[in-house]
């Protein structure tokens, strides 16, 4: 492992456990069911190509909701080819272990934003699917067994009911001890690396891929990933202002406001790339924020965005673009607060990099560069 790849599994361990950390402090403040979202009517709507941009996007006032126009997950193949057993690096946090992989009848895949499962559904194996976290909510999963609680904590007992052949996580939810106990009662447990990233979303696919031995299925998804961010992002430029100066500065704020939780996303939380896909300025990085850090007065008024990006529910839980800027009235101070420029998508799709990456570009682009032609 080369030192970039150890610094980056450290950044990624640690971004993890303060997540989950957040999460899991946030137990009942939210409804334990499907986060607001994925719903199984399709959207019907012109193409993103066809869309009139906003002439000043900076000018713009008033919130906006990103929808996708499909929250299904569409499979690569009906019926993949697979060659098992396969041995597998297991890349828990605490080192590398070989795993044999037998059987793939029963998996329960489980991350903090559902992105496992909905890799394996569309690698064409979600019919292997016997449980699911919180996150996983697309149309065909919402009705499997829930095995993570309201915090995102693992139910090892509610694993095991299910009498999984297969368990994949990535470890960023937990306890990950609770998790790697499952192969004392003889479950194979894979772990899995993961980047919030578009490249990672395609990189997961290969990986989950040659866990179930399906290299050919892992390679089709991935090149149909990158195909579809490739083009969305082509279509984005479109849409975006032309002069550098002219782009929305962006942020990405977690809210939870029963909890009391209010953080800005920085550098290696998916945030980042969202803002560079969406051909806005990343304030984040030009003022070298890292991962996730409590929101203060002085940081906000210090990065004076043109637009926030929010978790539907978590904007909910602060009663809304109003309750927002009376709880916080830095961000009232700030230009996005003066134009009420509130950009809100649900909360198992805004971060879920995986087969709907392009999609979830779709969708908040549209709510940023052309609000006015609906979701």
């Amino acid at each position: 492992m080369t030192r970039r790849s150890r610094r980056m599994r450290s950044v990624v361990a640690a971004t993890a456990a303060l997540t989950v950390a957040l999460v899991a402090s946030l137990a009942g403040c939210a409804p334990a069911g499907a986060p607001s979202g994925d719903v199984a009517v399709a959207i019907d709507r012109p193409p993103l190509a066809e869309l009139t941009a906003l002439d000043d996007p900076r000018s713009f006032e008033g919130p906006s909701t990103a929808m996708l126009a499909d929250a299904a997950v569409e499979p690569v193949a009906a019926e993949p080819a697979q060659s098992l057993p396969v041995t597998i690096t297991s890349r828990d946090l605490s080192g590398e272990v070989e795993v044999t992989v037998a059987d793939t009848s029963r998996v329960v895949a489980i991350d903090l934003s559902g992105s496992l499962a909905a890799t394996v559904w569309g690698l064409g194996f979600g019919d292997s699917l016997v449980g699911r976290d919180v996150s996983t909510t697309f149309p065909g999963a919402e009705d499997l067994p829930v095995v993570t609680g309201s915090g995102h904590t693992v139910n090892a007992e509610a694993i095991i009911a299910l009498a999984p052949t297969l368990v994949i996580t990535d470890g960023s939810i937990g306890p990950v001890d609770v998790v790697q106990q499952l192969r004392d009662v003889g479950i194979a447990v894979v772990f899995v690396d993961r980047s919030s990233s578009f490249d990672g979303a395609a990189d997961l696919a290969r990986q989950v891929a040659a866990v179930f031995g399906a290299p050919a299925a892992g390679e089709q998804l991935a090149e149909r990933i990158a195909g579809e961010v490739d083009r969305t992002r082509v279509e984005i430029d479109r849409l975006a202002p032309d002069a550098a100066s002219d782009r929305l500065r962006m942020v990405f704020l977690y809210l939870r406001g029963s909890a009391g939780v209010y953080y800005l996303f920085g550098s290696e939380s998916g945030a980042d790339e969202l803002v560079s896909a969406l051909d806005g300025v990343d304030v984040a990085g030009e003022l070298g924020w890292e991962g996730m850090r409590p929101l203060t007065d002085e940081a906000m008024v210090a990065a004076d965005p043109d637009l926030i990006l929010v978790m539907t529910d978590g904007l909910a839980s602060v009663g809304g673009v109003d309750g927002l800027l009376g709880d916080k009235p830095a961000i009232a101070l700030t230009t996005a607060g003066q134009h009420r420029r509130i950009v809100d998508m649900a909360d198992g799709q805004i971060l879920s990099f995986g087969p709907r990456s392009a999609a979830v570009l779709d969708a908040l682009a549209r709510a940023i560069y052309a609000p006015e032609a609906g979701s």
